[in-house]
């Protein structure tokens, strides 16, 4: 995931700023980490530099 998209991405339940935690990354994006909601307290997965923003009761 570019760093750039945290410009656009947004939480998909409440449409709130996302924050962005990187566990893992190179020079060009983000590899692996989270995106979190600090109002709905949510934590939305980076894997493989995809972010997954589908609420938790839909992911897997």
């Amino acid at each position: 995931m570019k760093k750039d998209l945290m410009d656009i991405l947004a939480c998909p339940v409440c449409k709130g700023d996302l924050v962005l935690n990187v566990v893992e990354e190179n020079e060009k994006e983000v590899i692996s980490g989270t995106l979190y909601c600090p109002v709905c307290k949510e934590h939305y997965p980076i894997d493989e530099g995809i972010p997954n923003l589908l609420p938790a009761d839909l992911r897997n």
